[in-house]
């Protein structure tokens, strides 16, 4: 005999609070009038509890839909797996469901997929294919659509975002290599039009010169992608034969580097060593496995999804952004440089 379903009794007990404001907090319209703090503690305790919302009720009575837009670059990526898992847990305690798009990195099928989305009356979208440099998010900000970005941020629009503290953990990955022994230290960016390649090279610069160290082995990567980060360490490799370390700016691009390291006879750490950022899944069984700068991805979709939770109850709320904690895994990738 399967045990009954959570009730709203249920979600207030556990988070000491009344049946009411329970329900004031799962419902946007009506979180406002609770404090921020007791609508978290009951989303914490829906989502643990399990809790499902009647949603087709309350869409009858409030004429909204109870959906959210999820817009992710390429789903092939492991990063974004437990990006969704964060953000269907908040939501589907929220009493919302998800619709989730993948763009491919392309411009034409972004703007028709957020049409799409925009077609169902989603309540809110969370994106994270944003550019620097972004016309259409810009002007979906612009006709107050709701959103947060995740992972990215756009330049000139003030849209919430929750990302991880990428110049930190660039910094943590040179100073672990600086503490090896390495003084040739080069850096595999990802695409300087996104904010996360831009923040990432310019923390490598700048933690570089911190070191005493030359901050000018950069070579920009087309894409966030594995193909991507072999071709520009093979140009690295020409231009700088004597490097003897490389920050990559994902794991993607790390495992690019691997793949020239078999095309050359190189060892790693042997010859040359490597950290990675993201930690994805499965690193810890490549050879050697990778060293690399991991983020709370679960975190970071239910950190945006409860931001965009409070956007959707709070429309007037000022836009802020959300950085969270990273921290360096070190595993057999990286080693004090070979003495000559």
């Amino acid at each position: 005999m399967t045990d009954p379903a959570p009730t709203l009794r249920d979600v207030a007990e556990a988070a000491g609070v009344h049946t009411a404001t329970a329900s004031r907090a799962l419902n946007p319209k009506t979180r406002q009038q609770i404090s921020a703090e007791t609508a978290r503690r009951v989303m914490r305790a829906a989502q643990a509890l399990g809790y499902q919302p009647n949603s087709a009720a309350r869409s009858l009575k409030t004429s909204r839909s109870g959906t959210v837009g999820l817009v992710i670059p390429d789903l092939t990526n492991p990063l974004f797996p437990p990006i969704v898992r964060g953000v269907e847990s908040v939501l589907e305690a929220g009493g919302y469901n998800v619709w989730i798009v993948n763009t491919d990195n392309d411009e034409e099928r972004e703007r028709a997929q957020i049409e799409s989305l925009r077609s169902r009356q989603v309540e809110g979208l969370i994106v994270a294919t944003a550019r620097l440099d972004h016309p259409l998010l810009r002007r979906l900000h612009e006709r107050g659509v709701t959103m947060v970005l995740i992972n990215r941020q756009v330049e000139h629009a003030r849209i919430p975002a929750v990302t991880g503290d990428d110049a930190t953990g660039v910094a943590a990955a040179v100073h672990h290599l600086a503490e090896l022994g390495h003084v040739r230290i080069a850096h595999l960016s990802g695409p300087l039009t996104t904010s996360t390649g831009r923040v990432r090279a310019r923390a490598f610069r700048h933690a570089a010169r911190d070191h005493g160290l030359p901050g000018d082995l950069v070579v920009e990567c087309a894409h966030w992608s594995e193909a991507d980060g072999a071709a520009a360490m093979r140009e690295l490799l020409g231009r700088s034969p004597d490097l003897t370390a490389v920050v990559a700016g994902n794991d993607l691009i790390a495992l690019g580097c691997y793949d020239v390291f078999a095309e050359r006879g190189l060892s790693c750490p042997g010859d040359v060593s490597v950290i990675g950022f993201n930690d994805m899944p499965f690193l810890d069984k490549l050879r050697p496995p990778l060293t690399t700068v991991a983020v709370p991805h679960h975190e970071l979709g239910a950190e945006a999804a409860r931001m965009l939770l409070d956007c959707i109850g709070q429309p007037d709320r000022p836009a802020r952004s959300l950085l969270l904690p990273v921290s360096l895994v070190v595993r057999g990738s990286t080693a004090p440089p070979r003495v000559s």
